[in-house]
């Protein structure tokens, strides 16, 4: 699951699935830094890190059972999974496992991309946020 890596929460971490100059993917784990700020006042200050681009949002639903055979991503974007469980597989064999809460960035928009299975027993939903390139 994604976690904040530490106790003050001015880091957290999120996976991502990059193409490679051959076309194979491949996780990585990103760390974002986070500053206490009194961003919503009169509310007390919470963490927040710096904005990035992004302008709509979507939903993907999976069933029970569904496999998403190896496949580049349609766009470049943040899949937040809000219910169910799912594994992501690279073509270089890694495998890891994603449970609610979880964020996941995919910029393999090219090459060979990466397979996506719905491992739980119910439907597995994502929130899905379009991000264009920094």
């Amino acid at each position: 699951m994604t976690k904040t890596s530490s106790p003050n929460l001015t880091r957290l971490t999120y996976h991502r699935i990059y193409t490679d100059s051959q076309g194979d993917s491949h996780f990585d784990v990103v760390t974002v830094e986070q500053s206490l700020v009194r961003a919503a006042p009169p509310a007390a200050p919470f963490y927040v890190s710096e904005d990035g681009p992004a302008s709509k949002y979507r939903f993907y639903t999976f069933e029970p059972g569904w496999i998403g055979e190896l496949h580049p991503a349609p766009t470049r974007q943040f899949l937040a999974l809000l219910s169910g469980e799912v594994e992501m597989e690279t073509t270089d064999g890694t495998v890891r496992r994603f449970g609610p809460g979880d964020l996941v960035l995919l910029e393999d928009i090219s090459g060979k991309g990466h397979v996506t299975r719905n491992t739980s027993d119910g439907y597995a939903t994502f929130l899905v946020v379009p991000a264009p390139a920094p």
